[in-house]
C-alpha cells in the first residue's frame, strides 16, 4: 500500500515506521529520526471518505454517508518521497499489509447499530485471515487527529 499524507506530525510518522520522535527542550515532539525499518511494529490505519451523489443513504436517521476503509495491520512502514513546498510538506509512504492483527469488532463507533442509527463498533469481527475491510456508513467520521490515542481494550501490538 502507498499512501500520500499532506499532514503528518512526528507522533505519527513514530507509529507508522517505528523511526523514534525527537524533542525539544521542553519534551515536545518537534521531528523524527529516519532510521533502520523495524520488523516488529505495526499499525492500524483507519480512512473516512464521502461518499458522493444523491440518495446514497437508504437510513432515514442519516445525516450522510461514508465509507470506512480499515486496514488493521500494516507493517514495514517506510518513508518515501517528501516533498518540500511553500504551502506545507507532503509525505509518502509505503508498507504491507497483513492478515490477522486481533481487530475484532474494532475500538471506535463506526457503524449504525439499529434503525435509529446509534454508532457503535463494527457488527461482525474481521477476520484473522483477512487483510482489509470497506463498507458505507452512515456514522459521521471522527475529528481528524495526528497525535496518539489511547485505545481502550486488549488489542495486539504486535505478532
Amino acid at each position: 500500500m502507498t499512501f500520500t499524507f499532506f499532514q503528518a506530525s512526528p507522533e505519527l510518522i513514530e507509529i507508522m515506521t517505528g523511526s523514534p520522535v525527537y524533542f525539544d527542550y521542553a519534551g515536545n515532539p518537534i521531528g523524527f529520526d529516519s532510521c533502520s525499518i523495524p520488523c516488529n511494529s505495526g499499525f492500524a490505519l483507519e480512512v473516512w471518505t464521502d461518499v458522493l451523489g444523491e440518495d446514497v443513504c437508504e437510513d432515514e436517521a442519516a445525516e450522510g454517508a461514508w465509507v470506512y476503509f480499515l486496514l488493521p495491520w500494516l507493517t514495514n512502514g517506510m518513508l518515501g518521497d517528501v516533498e518540500l513546498a511553500g504551502e506545507g510538506v507532503n509525505l509518502e509512504l509505503t508498507a504491507a499489509t497483513r492478515a490477522g492483527g486481533k481487530w475484532g469488532t474494532g475500538p471506535y463507533d463506526v457503524q449504525a447499530q439499529d434503525a435509529a442509527g446509534t454508532p457503535g463498533p463494527m457488527l461482525t469481527p474481521l477476520d484473522s485471515t483477512c487483510h482489509r475491510r470497506m463498507f458505507i456508513s452512515s456514522v459521521e467520521p471522527p475529528e481528524p487527529s495526528t497525535t496518539y490515542l489511547p485505545v481502550a481494550g486488549e488489542y495486539c501490538m504486535a505478532s
